[in-house]
């Protein structure tokens, strides 16, 4: 029998048992909406996961902290530190970070920050609400200033900030000037401050929440905050800089930390071991986000082997039809027999009725998965995502899962009608004409 006969004879015999093929495909139908739903609240679960650790910083980045108040001179973390971190296979890119602590004042409003100099392409990572990068070759520092910086002010008069209900709000640091004031040693070793005038030339961007990891500081060009703590500070000691026996400053800067940049998220962690094998402490978020993943996969197997369970049930329920199917059909099997049908050829029927049960059930089981996802982001999203910190949709169904799950019920219908499909093969064709 050619292939579009077989096909035609399978689609009329489940057609002429409507009812009991619709509960059967229900059944399926309810069996690929568990197994759909599960899975992708597993999905939403692990991608809300990444979202949140990506939150606080990079998932290719790899940050080493300097301890030089405990360190010898030769852990310093320097410019030939840098250049030694960028032979590490798979290194992208090397970023020293300079940083000092600063207070600011704005008429009446003073508060404290610290300046952080970076590279160039580091600065380019910060989304800005407003206003452009430091110009490289200014003769004056200019500012990007964090967007939760005037948090941190408080009236000077009063003594009140954010913290005892001081409105905040006249504190402007990207279009009025504001004096920052660092920290000078007199020739007696008292210490002084003097104020600079510097301009602010950006303001970073919180989003939607207002949080950013860049919220809380002001950034620069690191080249150029190099060049005005020397114009500034000459041959004195700098704050936050070390220095050697006689109290008397290095003729380098000591680094506050290095960024060193990964190509890959898969070669964090090899990135991060050769770090740590060179003697220096290295952080990154995906140490903590390997340990998260591992139980997030674990919550996934658990969710798709319950949605599993509802499968297997709808998977019995094929097997069932498919055999109450011969014996109500033993009959015409063995007049097919007699008239010369092939043992394949009503193998293949069976097997098609089967997998064309799956087939249903899994399309209608797959929208009906995508409807209870929407339900689920819409009234329990917020609140589930709210746990991990991710986007909003905890229940998330890729493309590759859906037509995973259209083609593994109808693997599962075929499965469960290879059984009745090879009874029927092995029934004798005299004793099923004779069946009544």
């Amino acid at each position: 029998m050619r292939f579009f006969d077989l096909l035609i004879m399978s689609i009329n015999n489940l057609r002429r048992r409507k009812l009991r093929t619709g509960l059967t495909v229900l059944g399926v139908v309810i069996g690929t909406a568990s197994i759909v739903v599960m899975v992708s609240l597993g999905i939403g679960l692990k991608e809300n996961t990444v979202e949140s650790y990506a939150s606080f910083g990079s998932l290719t980045r790899i940050q080493i902290s300097s301890g030089y108040g405990n360190q010898s001179e030769d852990d310093y973390l320097v410019d030939a530190t840098v250049t030694k971190l960028a032979k590490i296979p798979h290194v992208k890119s090397v970023s020293p970070i300079l940083e000092t602590d600063v207070n600011l004042k704005q008429g009446v409003y003073q508060g404290y920050s610290n300046i952080v100099g970076m590279p160039r392409e580091e600065l380019e990572q910060i989304p800005l609400a407003e206003g452009k990068l430091p110009d490289k070759n200014a003769a004056t520092l200019e500012f990007i200033v964090g967007n939760m910086v005037s948090d941190n002010f408080y009236n000077s008069k009063t003594g009140k900030g954010s913290w005892d209900g001081e409105d905040l709000s006249k504190v402007d640091l990207i279009h009025k000037p504001f004096f920052t004031m660092l920290q000078n040693m007199g020739n007696g070793g008292e210490s002084s401050q003097k104020k600079y005038l510097f301009p602010a030339c950006a303001l970073v961007d919180g989003g939607e929440n207002g949080f950013s990891e860049y919220g809380y500081q002001i950034y620069t060009d690191i080249d150029l905050l190099k060049t005005q703590l020397k114009k500034i500070y000459r041959k004195n000691p700098i704050p936050g800089q070390p220095t050697n026996k006689k109290g008397k400053p290095y003729n380098y800067f000591v680094y506050n930390m290095i960024y060193v940049n990964v190509d890959d998220m898969e070669h964090v962690t090899e990135v991060q071991k050769a770090i740590t094998d060179m003697g220096y402490e290295a952080y990154s978020s995906m140490q903590w986000l390997e340990q998260a993943q591992q139980q997030t996969d674990m919550i996934q197997a658990v969710l798709g082997g319950i949605g599993a369970v509802s499968l297997f049930v709808a998977a019995i329920g094929i097997a069932n039809t498919m055999m109450m199917s011969i014996y109500e059909r033993t009959k015409e099997i063995g007049v097919l027999k007699v008239l010369g049908c092939a043992l394949g050829d009503i193998r293949t029927m069976f097997l098609m009725e089967a997998g064309f049960i799956g087939f249903m059930g899994g399309v209608l089981g797959l929208g009906l998965s995508y409807s209870v996802s929407a339900a689920i982001n819409k009234f329990l999203g917020a609140s589930l995502s709210g746990m991990t910190g991710g986007s909003g949709a905890i229940s998330r169904i890729p493309l590759w899962l859906s037509g995973s799950a259209v083609v593994f019920a109808v693997l599962i219908g075929m499965l469960a009608g290879l059984f009745p499909a090879l009874r029927a093969m092995k029934l004798s064709p005299l004793a099923a004409i004779r069946n009544e």
